[in-house]
């Protein structure tokens, strides 16, 4: 039944798969054309003594309930798969009337070596399949210079503006790159091209927003226990191929590697955000999908065995040009409000409102003419599934093109009204046409368009303008946009001679526009500007360095080949005592790393200190070719160690670096939160670790990971604030 607008508040609760599913890792979700969504994910078992499902699937009605349908890739394997391989990070599309599933394979036939990683893909008639493994993979095994073959996995297509075809891939060993896909999606063209830095990213997932392509990538370990800190970043660029650049425009392939935060830990129980897809719900909102670990139960089933990594869902807002969860708020485990995701005409039945000239059959309706309903005022989202089944003689709609229709059983214009105006796919034309009062507008679809498979356009009309999309099945951003004034009078409804599916008609989302405020940075509370020729009061040594001198201005640690990950614990620490209550302790640090080479892994910076097993460590390190800023934490767990890192910020020669600690006042956890900067006055936010309540924490510097080459950390000051 068709529902204009919904009249109640549904809400949405973390983690949506939790009704199926115990772990859910490297979610991605579309909309079928049935009318459901449709979830993917990584083959593991769903629950606790379970054994793996291979790309188990599920399905909802509104993406907050789900309900699992099977499991994707049980039929015969593609012959280049080896026994025993398993299938990660489904990446599913609907191209050209049927469904895609591209994926990587963990070990393959077509090398006598293990973990030869490729990428497969199958096909299928619906949704949940069945599924057709094709008999080659799209890119087949790449042996690495460093030994080994490259990390071919996670998968994710984008069809571009132009209609061609892209698949992103890759992880850190190897990079991030993009190959050309041959018109149908099953086969590789060409030479990849690598549009990400290796030893930083992995998990791409690229949409087109505003006239720009994103690319979305996790950075760090996605499992590393209670400690994993893998997060999500964005660069865009005007090109599919790149480079892509940061909201700084620092590129993805620069050692000193770009990003802009999207989504990393807060505080609350969830760690570990990262492997990300995107939905847009009904209303135009756009919600990022992707997987989390809870901090309190972070294994399946034993520790340090598969990690429990469900599926989360949260509102993904564009501030000022970027894509970022909540304003910046981070994962929710609080109830949020829902996504508007029910209320499209399905067609299962005849609606009482669709006129003579309209059919309805196998859950869509087709025919011609006008079908008209009441416009509900206000801003408005206006959208349906179109497709143009048969090639006709020229026609179009009246008052966009010649007034005359083609012959029933086929046409060559349908589309969608909305407050007066007319958007049409226009076949004969071969443009998108729109019309508002005495404006006019058009734009060229792509010259291969299928134009008898299904297409979305959705038409939005926010105050004085309307802007229509045309996608492929919702999913990467539009094919082709357009922009004109809007006109408030009349009707919604479809129009032209063609098929309809899913159309719907809903309020448009309010856009969030203004970041969540950052932490108050208070009052200077204390600080040593390292003056003279001495360390000022207050400070003590965990194994003391007698090489580090206070002179010109700065305290000078020639960096060491200590370190205190693991059991090894021979690194010198300068620590001393925080005040109580909530504060940010800050330092400046220069520390000369250089660019490309492999220096392993000499890093300083600061750091929180309740042990040589307990610390959270901020620190500008190189890592491999790369030098990022790592906020890596190790703990006790089980018996056991677990180290991992959040990888968020970009360094410089000299680096400012923030640790804000704030008490939660419900458990007296003390929760510390990562910032950096390049200059001082723009800070980037990072993530979220977190010490028990009465943890005897110290504050302090660090500067150690290796003596080789000989380069020397100086920091101009320590200062303390309080707030």
């Amino acid at each position: 039944m068709f529902r204009a607008l919904l009249l109640f508040v549904s809400l949405l609760v973390n983690p949506v798969s939790q009704s199926f599913a115990d772990t859910f890792a490297d979610p991605t979700v579309i909309r079928g054309q049935d009318g459901y969504w449709y979830a993917y994910a990584t083959s593991d078992p769903l629950r606790s003594g379970d054994t793996a499902h291979h790309i188990p699937m599920s399905r909802s009605t509104d993406l907050v309930t789900w309900s699992y349908v099977g499991d994707a890739l049980t039929g015969p394997s593609a012959p280049y798969v080896a026994p025993g391989a398993s299938y990660w990070a489904p990446d599913v599309r609907y191209l050209d009337g049927r469904y895609v599933m591209y994926y990587a394979v963990t070990d393959t036939t077509i090398s006598p070596d293990n973990s030869d990683f490729a990428i497969g893909v199958a096909t299928a008639p619906a949704p949940a399949g069945p599924w057709t493994q094709q008999a080659a993979p799209v890119v087949a095994p790449r042996p690495g210079g460093g030994g080994g073959y490259l990390s071919t996995i996670d998968p994710a297509e984008l069809t571009a503006a132009d209609g061609t075809r892209y698949l992103y891939f890759g992880s850190y060993y190897g990079g991030i790159s993009v190959v050309q896909l041959a018109p149908d999606g099953l086969s590789a063209v060409g030479a990849p091209t690598l549009v990400a830095l290796d030893n930083k990213y992995e998990g791409a997932y690229v949409v087109s927003h505003d006239g720009w392509y994103y690319l979305f990538a996790s950075s760090a370990n996605c499992c590393a226990g209670p400690a994993t800190g893998y997060s999500v970043s964005a660069g865009r660029s005007r090109s599919p191929l790149g480079p892509f650049v940061d909201a700084r425009g620092v590129s993805l392939l620069d050692s000193r590697v770009g990003g802009t935060p999207v989504v990393t830990q807060n505080g609350n129980r969830w760690i570990g955000a990262g492997h990300n897809g995107l939905v847009t719900d009904l209303s135009g909102q756009d919600y990022l999908v992707y997987h989390a670990i809870d901090r309190h139960q972070p294994y399946l089933d034993q520790p340090f065995g598969i990690n429990r990594r469900p599926m989360l869902l949260d509102r993904l807002d564009w501030i000022s040009g970027w894509p970022v969860v909540r304003a910046g708020a981070g994962p929710s485990d609080t109830p949020q409000p829902a996504p508007v995701a029910t209320g499209a005409e399905t067609f299962d039945r005849r609606p009482s409102w669709l006129p003579g000239g309209w059919r309805v059959t196998d859950g869509y309706a087709t025919g011609s003419g006008t079908a008209l309903r009441p416009s509900p005022g206000g801003d408005v989202r206006v959208e349906a599934d179109l497709r143009l089944p048969a090639r006709a003689a020229a026609g179009s709609v009246a008052g966009v093109g010649p007034a005359a229709w083609s012959a029933p059983g086929g046409g060559s214009s349908v589309g969608l009204l909305v407050g007066g105006a007319q958007v049409v796919i226009d076949r004969a034309a071969g443009r998108l046409v729109a019309s508002s009062g005495a404006a006019r507008a058009s734009a060229p679809l792509p010259a291969g368009l299928d134009y008898g498979t299904w297409h979305n356009l959705a038409v939005s009309v926010r105050g004085d303008r309307l802007v229509a999309e045309l996608t492929e099945a919702r999913q990467n951003g539009p094919i082709v946009s357009l922009s004109l004034p809007a006109s408030r009078s009349g009707f919604i409804g479809f129009v032209g001679r063609g098929d309809v599916d899913n159309f719907s008609v809903q309020r448009l989302y309010r856009p969030v526009t203004h970041a969540a405020p950052a932490p108050a940075l208070g009052r200077l509370a204390w600080s040593d500007e390292f003056q003279g020729d001495s360390l000022g009061g207050g400070w003590s040594w965990v194994r003391p360095d007698a090489a580090v001198t206070v002179s010109g201005g700065s305290l000078n640690w020639p960096v060491e080949g200590g370190d205190l990950t693991g059991t090894g614990n021979n690194a010198s620490v300068l620590l001393r005592q925080p005040p109580s209550g909530n504060w940010t302790a800050e330092t400046k640090l220069t520390l000369d790393l250089g660019v490309d080479d492999v220096r392993n892994y000499q890093q300083a910076g600061m750091i929180a200190y309740a042990g040589d097993d307990d610390f959270a460590r901020l620190d500008v390190v190189s890592i491999w070719n790369t030098r990022q800023i790592e906020y890596g934490r190790e703990l006790p767990y089980a018996g056991s160690l677990a180290y991992g890192g959040i990888t968020l910020g970009t360094p410089a020669t000299t680096t400012w670096l923030r640790l804000v600690h704030r008490l939660d006042p419900a458990t007296g956890e003390h929760l510390l939160r990562s910032e950096s900067s390049t200059d001082g006055r723009a800070w980037t936010l990072g993530g979220v670790w977190t010490f028990p309540a009465g943890a005897p924490l110290r504050i302090g510097l660090d500067a150690h990971g290796g003596a080789t080459p000989p380069v020397t950390a100086q920091f101009d000051y320590f200062r303390i604030y309080r707030s």
